[in-house]
């Protein structure tokens, strides 16, 4: 019995001693390697204020015309290094227009050099523009710390073809009508009329008559026997004219009274009840298929 009684208090000693030990080994082994893992190059880098900087600049360097240089030369000093030249390497002759200027990337090299390129689009031609920037931690300043170099944007993805999606064609001939109306009502946000097509518990807004309906170009519904459907609808929108005759006007219309004609698809989540069917959701639509 004493001897049982011993090996039993053994295993419960060499039990504890494990439960314990082996926590603290796994606490040390990753104290060790976090104190022995190198920091990044670009720690401490403000990757977001240098964007910002970088895209503020771009907006004055990648607009330009002989006629507003000085302009130009006066806007562009706050963002360059001192003794820089003034134009930052425009000869001062020709002109360029660009825009929609949008961050791309940021390759930090340490924690005060980095190059930010940026996305702009030029006439009809989509760019790049890698900016080098420089980074002050003790002033929090920036400045552009060499010359700036175009580069082309990279070409549109090649985009695979799907198959056409079984389509529920009865259930289409059931929604059209309605679709057709909940959109008219929804551009010109009709409260009313809105509620009559919208599912119980459900509230939707329109556009309060910035645009107007044309007509329902296309209505999809796979072909699924749930009462819950997701369909995807291609709306024909009427877009407000400046005041300008339209081609209608020859013929009698009112002029300015429409300008063109937006097409747009959308993805409705529609309930069916009783008959009727119900919008409970409206997004825009995703990738086309077909």
């Amino acid at each position: 019995m004493w001897v049982g009684r011993a090996v039993l208090w053994a295993l419960i000693v060499v039990i504890v001693v494990n439960g314990v030990r082996a926590p603290f080994e796994r606490f040390t082994r990753q104290g060790a390697t976090g104190q022995n893992a190198p920091a990044p190059a670009d720690q401490g880098f403000p990757r977001t204020q240098a964007t910002s900087f970088a895209s503020q600049f771009a907006a004055v360097y990648l607009n330009f015309d002989a006629v507003r240089a000085s302009e130009r030369a006066g806007r562009l000093a706050p963002f360059l290094p001192d003794g820089a030249e003034p134009q930052f390497g425009w000869d001062g002759l020709g002109r360029m227009s660009a825009g929609a200027i949008q961050p791309y990337d940021v390759q930090a090299e340490d924690a005060q050099n980095a190059v930010v390129t940026l996305m702009f689009q030029a006439g009809n031609r989509r760019q790049l523009l890698s900016v080098p920037v420089f980074y002050d931690s003790e002033t929090e300043r920036f400045v552009v710390s060499g010359r700036p170099g175009i580069l082309p944007a990279p070409a549109s993805a090649a985009l695979p073809a799907e198959g056409e999606p079984q389509r529920d064609a009865t259930a289409e001939q059931e929604l059209r009508t309605s679709m057709a109306n909940f959109f008219k009502a929804y551009a010109a946000s009709d409260t009313a009329s809105l509620q009559q097509y919208a599912a119980a518990g459900v509230t939707l807004e329109g556009f309060g008559g910035a645009f107007t309906f044309v007509e329902l170009k296309d209505l999809v519904v796979p072909l699924d026997s749930g009462a819950s459907r997701k369909v995807t609808a291609t709306v024909v929108w009427g877009v407000p004219g400046d005041g300008s005759p339209t081609a209608d006007s020859t013929s009698g219309g009112d002029p300015g009274e429409m300008n063109g004609k937006l097409e747009q698809s959308y993805l409705l989540t529609v309930v069916k009840q009783g008959d009727k069917w119900f919008v409970e959701s409206i997004g825009g639509a995703g990738r086309s298929v077909g």
